[in-house]
């Protein structure tokens, strides 16, 4: 089997080579056209010597009007060209874990959810974030879809849903080269799906209700006018006939040009929009599917049997025909029949019968590219398992350890084998086993500075969002339930609101503890509780926030620096279990395995790190 590097290098040096053969035959069309143009100058001086006759000017004029079409042509498929140059060359990048900083960070979605229960903490967003591996979306609408999977957990049904259809989408390259070709506008922002909805459905204030009655009177008009055209031209007729059928349909028009200026004004903004989602469309319905979610997704898009793409594109020609008025010569050709006028109407009847489904459209594409995105994420990383996903609860264990209230009855299971980070290079990567669930509710992870623990516990959260997503996780194998996770990783103070870093940290311990108890349950994972204070008010505080989160059918991790906190899995009756990471000195130099280990970390390198960096500390 083919690796994805592999695949991606071969496609890529393609694209490069076809670049290369239509860039030179772009040189010397180039220089083809500038030749019929200088044949075109020589004509019309020996012409005008009368040394060759003036009809031998169109010759140069045919010419270059041939060239052009076909330098166009080549233009644009050398861009196609470029665009999977830029596609293979991005997936590398993230093969190669060279991606962080060279992609959509997704800053726009971190400052729409300023105090989520964990989008900072896990780093969602930002440089290096989980969103910008995994962000191949065409859309801004897939873009936003796969944004909100990222910070809100899927049903079970949902989730395994969407697994079904990743797995299906992951092996289908040529579907993400025609989406990359199709919507390349779109992933610039051309798509404004919003207004673009909202003109859809937008209704023309001072046109009739019964807009085909208007329109058949205008058609009959304009038929009626092309009659008496043509008989006037074959001198069967005099000229004023045709004027006064032409004066006819300009009073019927007259009182609704203050509508079709509205309507043609609103449409122009649209063109582009609707030549992308044509395209866009096109290549998703060409595609057959079986899983479940794809093939709804699918046939919810027709409409009257209809596929969009075809219903859209009827749009976009009623669009070409009305710009065939910037031509000046059509433009006086066609005045008399009211064209932009009738164009409009059209337009106008599009929108009353199709306008109402764009929102549906938008959104179904935007999910199918949510969906394609993480088919990508899942074909380049193969070895990537997708996770056993149980309906609510975990009953594989007769008792949970908790008092039986605040939904205790529920029991929400995390277990992983060989859990690593996702956002770390693979060579560097080291996995560890989590187990929680049933009668364990808690790992107490207890170590040194620098040791692993706070990557665990983003290693526990990234993938549960992940998995919760429907995408494929980093592990050898890990079995979830629905739950909510809820983090102080990255909790700081704020000058501009006046709070403290504790201050902060105790405003996200509410919002933990208040959704606890909750649907789904709960997944906590909290980095040094409560170390803004002093050992005695953090122990006390600290294990009776744990309590609580236990009590009310919750699981999590607590890191901790202080070895008091771990007395807590003591008194916790089994619900609670003590993990340590360590570190060892070789040579005066701190090196860790980062492998977590069962029990209590029994010594501290904060003295040794502070003798590191130069710091004087007695012994």
């Amino acid at each position: 089997m083919v690796s994805p590097h592999d695949e991606y290098a071969r496609r890529q040096g393609e694209a490069e080579a076809r670049s290369r053969r239509l860039g030179a035959v772009d040189t010397r069309l180039s220089w083809a056209r500038l030749g019929a143009v200088a044949l075109a100058v020589a004509l019309g001086v020996v012409s005008y010597r009368g040394a060759a006759a003036a009809w031998t000017l169109a010759l140069p004029g045919v010419a270059f009007l041939t060239l052009a079409i076909v330098h166009d042509r080549i233009l644009q498929r050398r861009r196609q060209a470029d665009t999977l140059i830029a596609l293979y060359r991005a997936g590398r990048t993230r093969l190669d874990d060279t991606w962080p900083g060279h992609g959509d960070a997704g800053a726009r979605f971190a400052a729409a959810v300023p105090d989520h229960l964990y989008a900072a903490d896990l780093d969602l967003y930002g440089a290096g974030g989980l969103f910008e591996l995994l962000n191949t979306a065409r859309t801004p609408i897939g873009q936003r879809t796969l944004a909100h999977w990222l910070q809100a957990p899927a049903s079970a049904g949902d989730a395994r849903a969407r697994q079904a259809a990743v797995a299906e989408l992951g092996p289908r390259l040529d579907l993400r080269e025609e989406l990359a070709l199709a919507g390349g506008a779109m992933a610039g922002g051309a798509i404004r799906e919003e207004a673009l909805s909202a003109w859809a459905t937008a209704t023309t204030p001072g046109l009739p209700r019964r807009l085909g009655l208007l329109r058949g009177t205008l058609l009959a008009l304009s038929l009626i006018i092309g009659g008496l055209a043509i008989s006037w031209l074959a001198g069967a007729t005099s000229g004023w006939p045709v004027l006064g059928a032409v004066a006819v349909t300009w009073l019927a028009a007259l009182r609704f040009r203050p509508a079709v200026a509205v309507i043609i004004a609103g449409v122009e903004k649209r063109t582009d929009e609707l030549t992308t989602i044509v395209s866009v469309m096109a290549a998703l319905e060409r595609e057959s599917f079986q899983a479940p979610l794809l093939r709804e997704l699918t046939s919810a898009l027709r409409v009257q049997g209809q596929v969009p793409s075809a219903r859209v594109a009827r749009l976009r020609r009623r669009v070409a025909f009305l710009e065939a008025r910037r031509n000046q010569f059509m433009a006086l050709l066609l005045a008399p029949f009211q064209w932009s006028a009738q164009l409009a109407l059209a337009i106008e009847a599009w929108r009353r019968s199709d306008g109402p489904s764009v929102g549906a459209w938008m959104r179904a594409v935007g999910t199918l590219d949510a969906l394609i995105a993480l088919a990508t994420f899942a074909y380049e990383h193969p070895d990537y398992p997708f996770p056993e996903i149980n309906d609510d609860t975990d009953d594989t264990d007769g008792t949970d350890g908790t008092d039986g209230t605040d939904g205790s009855d529920r029991r929400p299971l995390f277990r992983a084998q060989g859990l690593g980070h996702p956002l770390l290079p693979s060579a560097h990567r080291v996995v560890n086993d989590v187990a929680l669930g049933g009668a364990r509710r808690l790992l107490l992870v207890s170590g040194s500075n620098m040791s692993g623990k706070s990557t665990l516990l983003r290693a526990v959260g990234v993938n549960a969002v992940l998995a919760l997503a429907g995408a494929p996780v980093c592990a050898r194998a890990l079995a979830l339930s629905p739950v909510q996770v809820g983090a102080t990783l990255r909790v700081n103070d704020s000058l501009q609101e006046g709070k403290s870093r504790f201050y902060a940290e105790l405003t996200r311990l509410k919002q933990i503890v208040d959704r606890a108890g909750g649907t789904p349950p709960l997944l906590f994972l909290l980095d040094e509780i409560l170390h803004g204070t002093n050992s005695h008010d953090r122990r006390i505080g600290a294990e009776a926030i744990v309590r609580g989160l236990v009590a009310r059918g919750a699981i999590g991790l607590v890191t901790t620096h202080d070895l008091a906190l771990t007395e807590v899995a003591e008194r916790l009756a089994g619900a609670a279990t003590n993990v340590h990471f360590e570190d060892h000195l070789e040579n005066g130099v701190m090196t860790f395995d980062y492998v977590m280990k069962p029990g209590v970390v029994r010594k501290s390198n904060a003295l040794a790190l502070m003798r590191a960096v130069g710091l004087e500390v007695g012994e």
